[in-house]
């Protein structure tokens, strides 16, 4: 989770904004930008999503084991 987090902090930080900016932007509150860019596992996932969204950050899940089950 604190790679993620140094992701977030990094795009937010060159979008020049602040975490209470981004957590207005996202629908978060400001205590969850700080969870994330601090590496905090207890993120739900959902909070996680508006907060690369609001970033234009994707998130991609993928598996070897994927390609066996097509």
């Amino acid at each position: 989770m604190k790679d993620i987090g140094l992701i977030i902090k990094c795009h937010r930080k060159k979008s020049n904004l602040t975490q209470i900016q981004l957590a207005d932007l996202a629908g978060v509150g400001k205590t969850a930008v700080f969870d994330i860019e601090h590496g905090k596992e207890t993120v739900q996932f959902e909070t996680l999503q508006k907060v690369c969204k609001a970033l234009n950050i994707s998130i991609e899940l993928d598996s070897p084991i994927m390609e066996i089950c097509k």
